[in-house]
């Protein structure tokens, strides 16, 4: 199926906003890990240690080698992820969503 050059462009946004959000929520998890008192620093670090590993598998998957061909299959792991709201969503066409 071919992408409306309008999807494209709004398809193009909306990863950028959905890939920021990935990385502060990864941020985010991280903070929280290395604030984690009750491990011990090398448990903490384990822990990122794995998060990192993961979410880099998840941020691979999500948005590397983005093209019209990989569209569809990038959006719905985004969804997955929950990265955009349904506002944004919107904002492309019915086909495409």
């Amino acid at each position: 199926m071919t992408i409306r050059e309008s999807d494209w462009k709004t398809f193009k946004k909306l990863r950028a906003t959905a890939l920021e959000r990935f990385s502060q929520r990864v941020l985010d998890e991280s903070q929280a890990i290395r604030g984690n008192s009750a491990l011990s620093a090398h448990d903490r670090y384990g822990e990122l240690y794995r998060l990192i590993h993961q979410r880099d598998r998840e941020m691979a998957m999500a948005f590397d080698g983005s093209s019209r061909s990989r569209a569809y299959l990038q959006l719905s792991l985004m969804q997955d992820l929950e990265l955009l709201t349904q506002e944004e969503l919107a904002e492309l066409s019915e086909d495409f969503r």
